[in-house]
């Protein structure tokens, strides 16, 4: 089958899944359907990537295309029980609990008692519908369409999960957000569409912990639009541990206004091919955002991380910091671009990406780029391939540590400067145990 055929015949199995998805929302009538509307028409008119897109360049979704997945609201979500999704969950600090599955909030699974006043968690789909005009300012943020994945999200835009935080509140502990994907009876689609909102100088911590269940391949279709207003800070974490099996595309757009810091944390254990794209607007002064990355592939697992940094005003500062453990045939990419903008003067923006090889088969393409429209600036980039240190190893090894062993050690050291970032010890340490259990590493512990 050409490349052409197959792509129109996964758009009209869409499509013609969208009639059925329609008849079953029973005429029901709120914001998503102008959403739909608008996303059914782009999505005709869009193709999917190839390999000629220079955004796609080093990443084939053709794997994607090759399974008929089933929308989500048309199958059956899973019966989970309570110790089920604890077994799936960080655990050793206190947070508030959201759970998604397949897209759909399950307040039953939750556990958002006693939240702080003037915080607001919940379902996308049922919010919209008791309290529509929370949604007034934001309704242009959801219509954003950057590729064909994006406008599919749209088409079956159901649910998801709404974070809004007012002015001045601070939350005392984190909300875990634990989305479950996949199902024993059918290969879904899984389409959450989230928002999160802080208001002027609110402070919140949030971990995305995105999880697998069942045996048939799935494909998670997510986006994230988040707002952050003056002198807010959000620590955002996402820790994507999917079925290796597993397809996972998402985008996270955020918006931030003068003087607010965001932290964001893109961990990647899981998935067979992953798509990270990340874009944030400094769109006010003195504003901070900071990205830590870090993706563990093995196996013929690909990672793709996106990320863009807009520049939009003066005096700003922004920093990344994205680091790859490669392993068998696996494949990462990273493309990180800066934007500044003119009059975006004063603005220090630094990045690197650094990754290691663990086997000859291991791979990553890696292109950071810097746009610069303003002479007063600070701007650097750097990117550095290459294998676990043999010098450092022998030194190791010299002190009488076994081969494995030494690995593990360089393998952390390498990694440190993520994790160490975090701000939740125990989520912290339970970051580094995943890395050498997903690599099947002996795990060095720094007592």
């Amino acid at each position: 089958m050409s490349q052409s055929v197959l792509y129109s015949k996964v758009k009209n199995w869409y499509l013609s899944n969208f009639e059925i998805f329609s008849k079953r929302l029973n005429g029901s009538k709120n914001f998503f359907n102008e959403i739909r509307e608008k996303a059914v028409a782009k999505f005709t008119e869009l193709d999917f990537p190839t390999r000629k897109n220079e955004e796609w360049k080093y990443t084939d979704i053709t794997p994607i295309l090759k399974y008929n997945f089933v929308p989500s609201a048309l199958v059956s979500i899973p019966k989970l029980t309570l110790d089920e999704i604890n077994k799936l969950l960080f655990k050793d600090f206190d947070f508030y609990l959201a759970t998604i599955v397949n897209g759909v909030f399950v307040e039953e699974l939750s556990n958002l008692e006693n939240l702080p006043k003037g915080v607001i968690i919940g379902s996308l789909n049922k919010i919209l519908k008791d309290r529509p005009e929370l949604f007034d300012n934001y309704a242009n943020d959801f219509l954003s369409i950057d590729n064909i994945f994006n406008a599919l999200n749209n088409v079956y835009a159901y649910d998801g999960l709404v974070m809004i935080v007012e002015k001045n509140v601070i939350i005392d502990k984190p909300i875990q957000v634990l989305f479950i994907n996949g199902n024993n009876e059918s290969e879904v689609l899984s389409s959450p569409k989230n928002l999160i909102i802080a208001k002027e100088n609110s402070q919140l911590s949030v971990i995305f912990n995105y999880r697998g269940f069942g045996d048939k391949k799935y494909f998670t279709n997510s986006t994230v639009n988040v707002s952050i207003d003056e002198g807010a800070i959000l620590d955002y974490y996402k820790i994507q541990e999917e079925n290796e099996d597993s397809y996972h595309i998402e985008k996270i757009d955020v918006i931030q206004s003068t003087k607010s810091v965001f932290n964001q944390f893109n961990i990647n254990f899981g998935g067979e091919l992953v798509r990270n794209d990340i874009n944030t607007k400094l769109n006010g002064e003195y504003i901070e955002t900071h990205f830590y990355g870090l993706y563990l592939v093995q196996g013929k697992q690909h990672v793709d991380n996106h990320t863009l940094i807009d520049h939009a005003k003066p005096n700003c500062l922004s920093n990344e910091l994205y680091k790859g453990i490669l392993d068998d045939n696996s494949h990462g990419v990273f493309n990180g671009k800066i934007f500044v903008r003119p009059g975006a003067q004063k603005t220090n923006a630094y990045q690197q990406n650094k990754a290691v090889l663990l086997s000859s088969g291991a791979k990553l393409d890696t292109k950071p780029q810097l746009e610069i429209f303003a002479d007063d600036v600070k701007c650097t980039h750097g990117a550095a391939v290459g294998h676990l240190d043999e010098s450092a190893e022998f030194y190791i090894r010299s002190r009488g540590v076994p081969e494995e062993l030494a690995k593990s050690i360089l393998i952390r050291a390498f990694a440190n400067d993520v994790v160490e970032m975090m701000k939740i010890g125990e989520l912290k340490e339970q970051i580094n145990h995943k890395i050498f259990e997903h690599l099947h590493r002996i795990e060095f512990k720094n007592n």
